[in-house]
Protein backbone atom coordinates (compact mmCIF):
# COMPACT_ATOMS: atom_id res chain seq x y z
CA UNK A 1 0.00 0.00 0.00
CA UNK A 2 1.02 3.63 -0.46
CA UNK A 3 2.53 5.72 2.33
CA UNK A 4 -0.17 8.30 1.65
CA UNK A 5 -3.35 7.66 3.74
CA UNK A 6 -5.62 9.25 1.11
CA UNK A 7 -4.26 6.95 -1.55
CA UNK A 8 -4.96 3.96 0.69
CA UNK A 9 -8.58 5.04 1.17
CA UNK A 10 -9.02 5.46 -2.57
CA UNK A 11 -7.44 2.04 -3.14
CA UNK A 12 -9.86 0.51 -0.68
CA UNK A 13 -12.77 2.10 -2.48
CA UNK A 14 -11.38 0.89 -5.78
CA UNK A 15 -11.28 -2.68 -4.51
CA UNK A 16 -14.95 -2.41 -3.57
CA UNK A 17 -15.95 -1.49 -7.12
CA UNK A 18 -13.25 -3.12 -9.23
CA UNK A 19 -14.64 -6.68 -9.19
CA UNK A 20 -18.08 -5.79 -10.60
CA UNK A 21 -16.53 -3.20 -12.94
CA UNK A 22 -14.01 -5.64 -14.36
CA UNK A 23 -16.66 -8.32 -14.53
CA UNK A 24 -18.76 -6.10 -16.75
CA UNK A 25 -15.76 -5.29 -18.91
CA UNK A 26 -14.79 -8.92 -19.36
CA UNK A 27 -18.37 -9.92 -20.05
CA UNK A 28 -18.37 -7.52 -22.98
CA UNK A 29 -16.32 -9.87 -25.14
CA UNK A 30 -19.28 -11.13 -27.14
CA UNK A 31 -18.38 -8.84 -30.04
CA UNK A 32 -15.00 -10.60 -30.12
CA UNK A 33 -16.42 -14.13 -30.04
CA UNK A 34 -15.02 -14.92 -33.47
CA UNK A 35 -11.49 -14.14 -32.31
CA UNK A 36 -10.00 -17.21 -30.54
CA UNK A 37 -8.79 -16.88 -26.97
CA UNK A 38 -5.80 -17.87 -24.92
CA UNK A 39 -7.01 -18.81 -21.47
CA UNK A 40 -10.62 -18.79 -20.35
CA UNK A 41 -13.16 -16.97 -22.50
CA UNK A 42 -16.00 -16.36 -20.04
CA UNK A 43 -16.50 -14.75 -16.66
CA UNK A 44 -15.50 -15.52 -13.98
CA UNK A 45 -12.78 -17.85 -15.31
CA UNK A 46 -11.49 -15.12 -17.64
CA UNK A 47 -10.67 -13.08 -14.55
CA UNK A 48 -8.31 -15.89 -13.50
CA UNK A 49 -6.63 -15.70 -16.92
CA UNK A 50 -6.31 -11.93 -16.56
CA UNK A 51 -4.45 -12.35 -13.27
CA UNK A 52 -2.25 -15.03 -14.83
CA UNK A 53 -1.29 -12.60 -17.60
CA UNK A 54 0.09 -10.22 -14.98
CA UNK A 55 2.94 -12.61 -14.16
CA UNK A 56 3.11 -14.76 -17.30
CA UNK A 57 2.51 -12.42 -20.23
CA UNK A 58 5.48 -13.70 -22.24
CA UNK A 59 4.42 -17.34 -21.94
CA UNK A 60 0.79 -16.53 -22.81
CA UNK A 61 1.81 -14.55 -25.88
CA UNK A 62 4.08 -17.38 -27.00
CA UNK A 63 1.32 -19.92 -26.42
CA UNK A 64 -1.15 -17.93 -28.50
CA UNK A 65 1.33 -17.36 -31.32
CA UNK A 66 2.14 -21.06 -31.59
CA UNK A 67 -1.41 -22.31 -31.04
CA UNK A 68 -2.97 -20.06 -33.69
CA UNK A 69 0.02 -20.08 -36.05
CA UNK A 70 0.53 -16.32 -36.05
CA UNK A 71 -3.16 -15.45 -36.53
CA UNK A 72 -4.85 -12.90 -34.21
CA UNK A 73 -6.08 -14.06 -30.81
CA UNK A 74 -7.53 -12.34 -27.76
CA UNK A 75 -6.44 -12.27 -24.14
CA UNK A 76 -8.18 -10.88 -21.04
CA UNK A 77 -6.33 -8.25 -19.02
CA UNK A 78 -7.55 -6.69 -15.80
CA UNK A 79 -8.97 -3.70 -17.68
CA UNK A 80 -10.20 -5.03 -21.00
CA UNK A 81 -10.02 -7.68 -23.67
CA UNK A 82 -7.07 -7.19 -26.01
CA UNK A 83 -6.59 -8.58 -29.52
CA UNK A 84 -3.00 -9.64 -30.26
CA UNK A 85 -2.38 -9.44 -33.99
CA UNK A 86 0.13 -11.24 -36.21
CA UNK A 87 3.01 -10.15 -38.38
CA UNK A 88 0.71 -10.10 -41.40
CA UNK A 89 -1.32 -7.35 -39.73
CA UNK A 90 1.56 -4.89 -39.35
CA UNK A 91 0.78 -3.31 -42.70
CA UNK A 92 -2.87 -2.93 -41.64
CA UNK A 93 -1.68 -0.89 -38.67
CA UNK A 94 0.78 1.09 -40.76
CA UNK A 95 -1.84 2.01 -43.37
CA UNK A 96 -4.68 2.77 -40.94
CA UNK A 97 -5.62 6.40 -40.43
CA UNK A 98 -5.72 7.99 -37.00
CA UNK A 99 -9.50 7.97 -37.03
CA UNK A 100 -9.43 4.19 -37.56
CA UNK A 101 -6.63 3.03 -35.24
CA UNK A 102 -5.48 5.57 -32.67
CA UNK A 103 -2.39 5.51 -30.49
CA UNK A 104 -3.52 8.69 -28.74
CA UNK A 105 -6.80 7.15 -27.60
CA UNK A 106 -5.12 3.90 -26.60
CA UNK A 107 -2.69 5.83 -24.42
CA UNK A 108 -5.50 7.97 -23.02
CA UNK A 109 -7.44 4.86 -22.02
CA UNK A 110 -4.41 3.52 -20.23
CA UNK A 111 -2.71 6.51 -18.66
CA UNK A 112 -5.76 8.78 -18.22
CA UNK A 113 -3.80 11.76 -19.54
CA UNK A 114 -6.81 14.07 -19.56
CA UNK A 115 -7.39 13.62 -15.84
CA UNK A 116 -3.87 13.21 -14.45
CA UNK A 117 -1.82 15.58 -16.61
CA UNK A 118 -4.26 17.69 -18.58
CA UNK A 119 -6.46 17.44 -21.68
CA UNK A 120 -4.30 19.90 -23.65
CA UNK A 121 -1.44 17.38 -23.73
CA UNK A 122 -3.43 15.02 -25.94
CA UNK A 123 -5.77 17.46 -27.68
CA UNK A 124 -3.00 19.85 -28.73
CA UNK A 125 0.35 18.01 -28.57
CA UNK A 126 2.29 20.85 -30.17
CA UNK A 127 5.29 19.98 -28.00
CA UNK A 128 5.79 16.84 -30.10
CA UNK A 129 6.01 18.68 -33.42
CA UNK A 130 8.22 21.27 -31.73
CA UNK A 131 10.62 18.58 -30.53
CA UNK A 132 10.52 16.98 -33.98
CA UNK A 133 11.54 20.18 -35.73
CA UNK A 134 14.19 21.22 -33.23
CA UNK A 135 15.74 17.84 -32.50
CA UNK A 136 15.52 16.00 -35.80
CA UNK A 137 16.94 18.87 -37.83
CA UNK A 138 19.42 20.22 -35.31
CA UNK A 139 20.25 17.30 -33.06
CA UNK A 140 23.95 17.84 -33.66
CA UNK A 141 23.72 21.29 -32.05
CA UNK A 142 22.43 19.87 -28.77
CA UNK A 143 24.62 16.78 -28.69
CA UNK A 144 27.66 18.52 -27.09
CA UNK A 145 25.56 19.58 -24.08
CA UNK A 146 24.11 16.10 -23.62
CA UNK A 147 27.54 14.47 -23.97
CA UNK A 148 29.04 16.96 -21.53
CA UNK A 149 26.36 16.18 -18.94
CA UNK A 150 26.80 12.41 -19.36
CA UNK A 151 30.54 12.65 -18.71
CA UNK A 152 30.23 15.02 -15.76
CA UNK A 153 27.35 13.07 -14.22
CA UNK A 154 29.27 9.78 -14.28
CA UNK A 155 32.30 11.41 -12.71
CA UNK A 156 30.32 13.14 -9.95
CA UNK A 157 27.91 10.33 -9.14
CA UNK A 158 30.43 7.47 -9.19
CA UNK A 159 33.15 9.60 -7.52
CA UNK A 160 35.83 6.91 -7.93
CA UNK A 161 39.13 7.04 -6.08
CA UNK A 162 42.36 5.91 -7.74
CA UNK A 163 41.96 2.32 -9.00
CA UNK A 164 39.57 1.15 -6.29
CA UNK A 165 36.33 -0.66 -7.16
CA UNK A 166 33.08 0.92 -6.00
CA UNK A 167 29.70 -0.80 -5.83
CA UNK A 168 26.46 0.99 -6.74
CA UNK A 169 22.84 0.04 -7.30
CA UNK A 170 22.74 -0.08 -11.10
CA UNK A 171 19.20 1.11 -11.87
CA UNK A 172 19.21 4.03 -9.42
CA UNK A 173 22.63 5.22 -10.58
CA UNK A 174 21.85 5.04 -14.28
CA UNK A 175 18.47 6.73 -13.76
CA UNK A 176 20.11 9.72 -12.08
CA UNK A 177 22.57 10.07 -14.95
CA UNK A 178 19.83 9.80 -17.56
CA UNK A 179 17.76 12.41 -15.67
CA UNK A 180 20.64 14.84 -15.80
CA UNK A 181 21.54 14.21 -19.44
CA UNK A 182 17.95 14.46 -20.68
CA UNK A 183 17.16 17.55 -18.65
CA UNK A 184 20.29 19.30 -19.86
CA UNK A 185 18.41 19.57 -23.18
CA UNK A 186 14.96 20.08 -21.60
CA UNK A 187 15.56 22.76 -18.94
CA UNK A 188 19.31 23.39 -19.13
CA UNK A 189 21.78 24.32 -16.41
CA UNK A 190 21.67 24.56 -13.43
CA UNK A 191 18.23 22.99 -12.88
CA UNK A 192 19.17 19.72 -14.59
CA UNK A 193 21.60 19.08 -11.70
CA UNK A 194 19.26 20.04 -8.87
CA UNK A 195 18.76 16.97 -6.61
CA UNK A 196 15.09 17.79 -5.94
CA UNK A 197 14.39 18.21 -9.66
CA UNK A 198 16.14 14.91 -10.41
CA UNK A 199 14.12 13.17 -7.71
CA UNK A 200 10.90 14.64 -9.09
CA UNK A 201 11.70 13.38 -12.60
CA UNK A 202 12.59 9.93 -11.33
CA UNK A 203 9.41 9.72 -9.26
CA UNK A 204 6.81 11.47 -11.41
CA UNK A 205 6.34 8.73 -14.01
CA UNK A 206 5.77 6.15 -11.28
CA UNK A 207 3.34 8.51 -9.52
CA UNK A 208 1.33 8.94 -12.71
CA UNK A 209 1.38 5.17 -13.21
CA UNK A 210 0.10 4.55 -9.69
CA UNK A 211 -2.73 7.05 -10.07
CA UNK A 212 -3.62 5.64 -13.50
CA UNK A 213 -3.75 2.13 -12.07
CA UNK A 214 -6.23 3.28 -9.46
CA UNK A 215 -8.39 5.11 -12.00
CA UNK A 216 -8.40 2.03 -14.23
CA UNK A 217 -10.11 0.14 -11.41
CA UNK A 218 -13.13 2.46 -11.47
CA UNK A 219 -16.04 2.60 -13.94
CA UNK A 220 -15.60 5.36 -16.51
CA UNK A 221 -18.30 7.60 -15.04
CA UNK A 222 -16.45 7.78 -11.69
CA UNK A 223 -13.01 8.59 -13.13
CA UNK A 224 -13.44 12.41 -13.23
CA UNK A 225 -14.43 12.46 -9.56
CA UNK A 226 -11.85 10.00 -8.27
CA UNK A 227 -9.01 11.70 -10.16
CA UNK A 228 -9.49 14.80 -8.01
CA UNK A 229 -8.78 12.74 -4.88
CA UNK A 230 -5.48 11.26 -6.06
CA UNK A 231 -2.47 13.11 -4.63
CA UNK A 232 0.52 11.70 -6.48
CA UNK A 233 0.35 13.29 -9.93
CA UNK A 234 -0.92 16.59 -8.57
CA UNK A 235 1.96 16.78 -6.09
CA UNK A 236 4.46 16.23 -8.90
CA UNK A 237 2.95 19.03 -10.97
CA UNK A 238 3.02 21.37 -7.98
CA UNK A 239 6.69 20.57 -7.35
CA UNK A 240 7.58 21.14 -11.01
CA UNK A 241 5.84 24.51 -10.97
CA UNK A 242 7.82 25.53 -7.88
CA UNK A 243 11.09 24.86 -9.72
CA UNK A 244 10.08 26.26 -13.09
CA UNK A 245 8.19 29.37 -12.03
CA UNK A 246 11.26 31.58 -11.39
CA UNK A 247 12.88 30.35 -14.62
CA UNK A 248 9.79 31.07 -16.69
CA UNK A 249 9.27 34.51 -15.16
CA UNK A 250 12.90 35.45 -15.76
CA UNK A 251 12.74 34.36 -19.39
CA UNK A 252 9.55 36.32 -20.00
CA UNK A 253 11.24 39.33 -18.38
CA UNK A 254 14.17 39.01 -20.79
CA UNK A 255 11.80 38.73 -23.75
CA UNK A 256 9.94 41.84 -22.64
CA UNK A 257 13.21 43.74 -22.19
CA UNK A 258 15.19 42.50 -25.21
CA UNK A 259 12.66 41.06 -27.62
CA UNK A 260 12.77 37.52 -28.97
CA UNK A 261 16.57 37.37 -29.03
CA UNK A 262 19.22 38.27 -26.46
CA UNK A 263 22.90 37.48 -26.00
CA UNK A 264 22.69 34.66 -23.44
CA UNK A 265 19.28 33.32 -24.42
CA UNK A 266 18.90 29.68 -23.30
CA UNK A 267 18.65 27.03 -25.99
CA UNK A 268 16.55 24.29 -24.39
CA UNK A 269 13.09 22.75 -24.68
CA UNK A 270 11.58 25.12 -22.11
CA UNK A 271 12.70 28.12 -24.15
CA UNK A 272 11.38 26.56 -27.36
CA UNK A 273 7.97 26.26 -25.69
CA UNK A 274 8.09 29.89 -24.64
CA UNK A 275 9.14 30.96 -28.14
CA UNK A 276 6.14 29.18 -29.64
CA UNK A 277 3.83 31.55 -27.70
CA UNK A 278 1.13 28.87 -27.61
CA UNK A 279 0.96 28.92 -23.80
CA UNK A 280 2.26 31.33 -21.21
CA UNK A 281 1.34 30.23 -17.69
CA UNK A 282 3.71 28.37 -15.41
CA UNK A 283 1.28 25.48 -15.09
CA UNK A 284 0.81 25.09 -18.83
CA UNK A 285 4.53 25.12 -19.57
CA UNK A 286 5.33 22.88 -16.59
CA UNK A 287 2.95 20.20 -17.88
CA UNK A 288 4.70 20.17 -21.26
CA UNK A 289 8.14 19.96 -19.63
CA UNK A 290 7.08 17.17 -17.28
CA UNK A 291 5.54 15.21 -20.15
CA UNK A 292 8.70 15.30 -22.24
CA UNK A 293 10.92 14.71 -19.22
CA UNK A 294 9.25 11.54 -17.99
CA UNK A 295 8.99 10.42 -21.60
CA UNK A 296 12.76 10.56 -21.94
CA UNK A 297 13.97 8.85 -18.78
CA UNK A 298 12.57 5.46 -17.81
CA UNK A 299 12.99 3.42 -20.98
CA UNK A 300 16.49 4.82 -21.52
CA UNK A 301 17.36 3.91 -17.93
CA UNK A 302 15.98 0.40 -18.33
CA UNK A 303 17.76 -0.26 -21.64
CA UNK A 304 21.11 1.12 -20.48
CA UNK A 305 20.96 -0.96 -17.31
CA UNK A 306 20.08 -4.11 -19.28
CA UNK A 307 23.05 -3.44 -21.58
CA UNK A 308 25.37 -3.08 -18.59
CA UNK A 309 24.11 -6.37 -17.18
CA UNK A 310 24.93 -7.97 -20.54
CA UNK A 311 28.38 -6.37 -20.59
CA UNK A 312 29.19 -7.59 -17.09
CA UNK A 313 27.94 -11.09 -17.96
CA UNK A 314 29.92 -11.20 -21.24
CA UNK A 315 33.29 -9.54 -20.51
CA UNK A 316 34.84 -11.11 -23.62
CA UNK A 317 33.16 -8.42 -25.71
CA UNK A 318 34.65 -5.49 -23.80
CA UNK A 319 37.87 -5.28 -25.82
CA UNK A 320 36.38 -5.41 -29.35
CA UNK A 321 33.83 -2.79 -28.31
CA UNK A 322 36.52 -0.61 -26.75
CA UNK A 323 38.69 -0.88 -29.84
CA UNK A 324 35.84 0.42 -31.98
CA UNK A 325 34.98 3.28 -29.62
CA UNK A 326 38.61 4.32 -29.14
CA UNK A 327 39.23 4.35 -32.90
CA UNK A 328 36.08 6.33 -33.70
CA UNK A 329 36.65 8.90 -30.93
CA UNK A 330 40.29 9.28 -31.92
CA UNK A 331 39.27 10.27 -35.46
CA UNK A 332 35.95 12.05 -34.93
CA UNK A 333 35.88 13.11 -31.28
CA UNK A 334 32.75 12.97 -29.13
CA UNK A 335 30.29 14.05 -31.82
CA UNK A 336 26.91 12.93 -33.05
CA UNK A 337 28.61 11.74 -36.23
CA UNK A 338 30.87 9.51 -34.16
CA UNK A 339 27.85 7.81 -32.60
CA UNK A 340 26.62 6.76 -36.06
CA UNK A 341 29.97 5.08 -36.78
CA UNK A 342 29.93 2.89 -33.65
CA UNK A 343 28.37 -0.09 -35.39
CA UNK A 344 29.41 -2.76 -32.88
CA UNK A 345 28.12 -0.66 -29.99
CA UNK A 346 24.87 -0.17 -31.93
CA UNK A 347 24.64 -3.94 -32.47
CA UNK A 348 25.23 -4.65 -28.77
CA UNK A 349 22.41 -2.28 -27.79
CA UNK A 350 20.11 -3.56 -30.55
CA UNK A 351 20.58 -7.15 -29.36
CA UNK A 352 19.88 -6.01 -25.80
CA UNK A 353 16.62 -4.45 -26.99
CA UNK A 354 15.72 -7.57 -28.96
CA UNK A 355 15.90 -9.81 -25.91
CA UNK A 356 15.28 -7.36 -23.06
CA UNK A 357 13.14 -4.65 -24.60
CA UNK A 358 10.95 -2.70 -22.22
CA UNK A 359 7.71 -4.45 -23.24
CA UNK A 360 6.49 -7.85 -24.34
CA UNK A 361 3.91 -6.09 -26.56
CA UNK A 362 4.03 -2.86 -28.53
CA UNK A 363 2.33 -0.90 -31.33
CA UNK A 364 -0.69 -0.37 -29.10
CA UNK A 365 -3.78 0.99 -30.88
CA UNK A 366 -7.48 1.52 -30.18
CA UNK A 367 -10.05 0.98 -32.92
CA UNK A 368 -12.21 4.09 -33.25
CA UNK A 369 -14.57 2.40 -35.69
CA UNK A 370 -15.42 -1.13 -36.76
CA UNK A 371 -12.81 -2.43 -39.18
CA UNK A 372 -11.75 -5.66 -40.86
CA UNK A 373 -8.07 -6.55 -41.14
CA UNK A 374 -6.58 -7.86 -44.37
CA UNK A 375 -6.75 -11.45 -43.09
CA UNK A 376 -10.50 -11.11 -42.45
CA UNK A 377 -10.30 -10.55 -38.69
CA UNK A 378 -13.10 -8.25 -37.53
CA UNK A 379 -12.04 -5.60 -34.99
CA UNK A 380 -15.01 -3.91 -33.29
CA UNK A 381 -14.96 -0.27 -32.34
CA UNK A 382 -13.33 0.27 -28.94
CA UNK A 383 -11.03 -2.77 -29.17
CA UNK A 384 -7.40 -2.44 -28.16
CA UNK A 385 -4.84 -4.27 -30.29
CA UNK A 386 -1.24 -5.18 -29.50
CA UNK A 387 1.66 -6.69 -31.41
CA UNK A 388 3.57 -9.48 -29.55
CA UNK A 389 7.06 -7.99 -29.78
CA UNK A 390 8.49 -10.57 -27.39
CA UNK A 391 7.44 -13.39 -29.70
CA UNK A 392 8.55 -11.76 -32.96
CA UNK A 393 11.98 -10.96 -31.54
CA UNK A 394 12.47 -14.62 -30.62
CA UNK A 395 11.18 -16.16 -33.84
CA UNK A 396 13.52 -18.95 -34.99
CA UNK A 397 12.32 -18.43 -38.55
CA UNK A 398 13.94 -14.98 -38.45
CA UNK A 399 16.83 -15.26 -36.00
CA UNK A 400 19.38 -18.03 -35.68
CA UNK A 401 19.53 -19.26 -32.07
CA UNK A 402 16.97 -16.61 -31.11
CA UNK A 403 17.20 -17.20 -27.36
CA UNK A 404 20.98 -16.63 -27.28
CA UNK A 405 22.44 -13.19 -26.60
CA UNK A 406 24.69 -12.54 -29.61
CA UNK A 407 25.89 -8.91 -29.32
CA UNK A 408 27.39 -8.77 -32.82
CA UNK A 409 24.35 -10.31 -34.51
CA UNK A 410 23.15 -7.07 -36.10
CA UNK A 411 26.70 -5.96 -36.93
CA UNK A 412 27.15 -9.11 -39.02
CA UNK A 413 23.75 -8.68 -40.67
CA UNK A 414 24.65 -5.14 -41.69
CA UNK A 415 28.16 -6.15 -42.74
CA UNK A 416 26.89 -8.93 -44.99
CA UNK A 417 24.60 -6.77 -47.13
CA UNK A 418 24.19 -3.32 -48.58
CA UNK A 419 21.28 -2.27 -46.37
CA UNK A 420 23.15 -1.78 -43.11
CA UNK A 421 20.58 0.80 -41.98
CA UNK A 422 17.95 -1.93 -41.75
CA UNK A 423 19.86 -3.53 -38.90
CA UNK A 424 20.58 -0.47 -36.75
CA UNK A 425 19.08 -0.01 -33.31
CA UNK A 426 16.65 2.67 -34.55
CA UNK A 427 15.56 0.61 -37.58
CA UNK A 428 11.92 -0.32 -38.10
CA UNK A 429 10.96 -3.40 -40.07
CA UNK A 430 8.59 -6.35 -39.80
CA UNK A 431 11.08 -8.40 -37.80
CA UNK A 432 12.57 -5.83 -35.42
CA UNK A 433 10.72 -2.90 -33.89
CA UNK A 434 11.64 -2.12 -30.27
CA UNK A 435 10.69 1.50 -30.98
CA UNK A 436 7.39 0.61 -32.63
CA UNK A 437 6.21 0.38 -36.19
CA UNK A 438 4.64 2.67 -38.75
CA UNK A 439 4.05 6.41 -38.68
CA UNK A 440 3.70 6.48 -34.90
CA UNK A 441 7.07 4.84 -34.35
CA UNK A 442 7.71 5.01 -30.64
CA UNK A 443 11.00 6.16 -29.27
CA UNK A 444 9.97 4.14 -26.29
CA UNK A 445 6.96 2.24 -25.13
CA UNK A 446 4.12 2.78 -22.78
CA UNK A 447 2.19 0.47 -20.57
CA UNK A 448 0.56 1.53 -17.36
CA UNK A 449 -1.31 -1.50 -16.09
CA UNK A 450 1.33 -1.71 -13.34
CA UNK A 451 3.32 1.00 -11.53
CA UNK A 452 6.03 1.09 -14.15
CA UNK A 453 6.06 3.77 -16.80
CA UNK A 454 8.07 3.65 -19.90
CA UNK A 455 7.71 6.34 -22.44
CA UNK A 456 5.97 6.76 -25.75
CA UNK A 457 5.88 9.24 -28.53
CA UNK A 458 2.26 10.00 -29.31
CA UNK A 459 3.24 11.21 -32.76
CA UNK A 460 6.07 10.31 -35.10
CA UNK A 461 9.10 12.02 -33.63
CA UNK A 462 12.88 12.09 -33.57
CA UNK A 463 12.81 10.70 -30.04
CA UNK A 464 14.19 7.30 -30.90
CA UNK A 465 17.23 8.96 -32.49
CA UNK A 466 17.81 11.12 -29.41
CA UNK A 467 17.38 8.06 -27.19
CA UNK A 468 19.81 6.07 -29.35
CA UNK A 469 22.44 8.82 -29.21
CA UNK A 470 22.03 9.12 -25.43
CA UNK A 471 22.33 5.36 -24.98
CA UNK A 472 25.39 5.13 -27.23
CA UNK A 473 27.05 8.08 -25.52
CA UNK A 474 26.57 6.57 -22.07
CA UNK A 475 27.62 3.10 -23.13
CA UNK A 476 30.65 4.33 -25.08
CA UNK A 477 31.71 6.53 -22.16
CA UNK A 478 31.53 3.56 -19.80
CA UNK A 479 33.64 1.48 -22.20
CA UNK A 480 36.34 4.12 -22.54
CA UNK A 481 36.43 5.21 -18.90
CA UNK A 482 35.52 2.29 -16.62
CA UNK A 483 35.83 -1.39 -15.90
CA UNK A 484 32.53 -2.97 -14.88
CA UNK A 485 31.58 -6.19 -13.11
CA UNK A 486 28.84 -7.58 -10.89
CA UNK A 487 29.36 -7.08 -7.18
CA UNK A 488 28.09 -10.44 -5.94
CA UNK A 489 27.25 -12.58 -8.96
CA UNK A 490 28.66 -13.85 -12.26
CA UNK A 491 25.63 -14.56 -14.43
CA UNK A 492 23.20 -12.02 -15.79
CA UNK A 493 20.17 -11.34 -13.53
CA UNK A 494 16.83 -12.35 -14.97
CA UNK A 495 14.52 -9.52 -15.96
CA UNK A 496 11.29 -9.03 -14.05
CA UNK A 497 8.20 -9.70 -16.16
CA UNK A 498 5.09 -8.01 -14.80
CA UNK A 499 2.09 -7.56 -17.02
CA UNK A 500 3.55 -6.38 -20.36
CA UNK A 501 6.60 -4.75 -18.77
CA UNK A 502 10.13 -6.13 -18.91
CA UNK A 503 12.04 -4.55 -16.03
CA UNK A 504 15.75 -4.64 -15.26
CA UNK A 505 16.26 -6.03 -11.75
CA UNK A 506 16.35 -2.84 -9.62
CA UNK A 507 18.33 -4.40 -6.77
CA UNK A 508 21.41 -5.63 -8.63
CA UNK A 509 24.67 -3.93 -7.77
CA UNK A 510 27.46 -3.25 -10.25
CA UNK A 511 31.03 -2.37 -9.45
CA UNK A 512 32.95 0.33 -11.32
CA UNK A 513 36.57 1.37 -11.31
CA UNK A 514 38.60 3.66 -13.51
CA UNK A 515 39.64 1.86 -16.68
CA UNK A 516 42.91 0.04 -16.43
CA UNK A 517 45.13 0.16 -19.51
CA UNK A 518 47.31 -2.81 -20.38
Amino acid sequence: MSDNPLTNYVLAAAICVTVPAVALKLLKSSNLDRVPSVGYSYWPASYVSAFKYMSSAAQILQEGYVKYKGAPFKIPTLNRWVVVVGRQNLEDIKKATDDELSLVEAVNDTIKIDYLIGPAISSDPYHISLARIRLSRKLGLYYPDMKDEVHIAFEEILSLKDNAWKGVVAVATIREIVCRASNRVIVGLPLCRDPDWINLNARYAVDVALDANILNMFPKFLVPFVSKLLPNSAAGIKCAMKHLDPLIKERFRCMKEHGDEWSDKPNDFLQWLIDEKEECTTRQLSLRVLTLSFASIHSTTNTCTQALYNLAAHPQYVEPLREEVDAVIREHGWTKEAMVLMQKVDSFLAETLRLEGVLTTSVQRKALKDMTLSDGTFIPKGTHIYVPTYVFHRDSAIYENPGVFDPLRFFRLGDDGNESGRHQMVAMNRNYFPFGYGKHAWYGCIHLDVPMLTYASIHNSPGRFLAADELKTMFAHILTSYDVKFEDRVSRPASIYWDSNVIADPNVRLMFRKRTHD
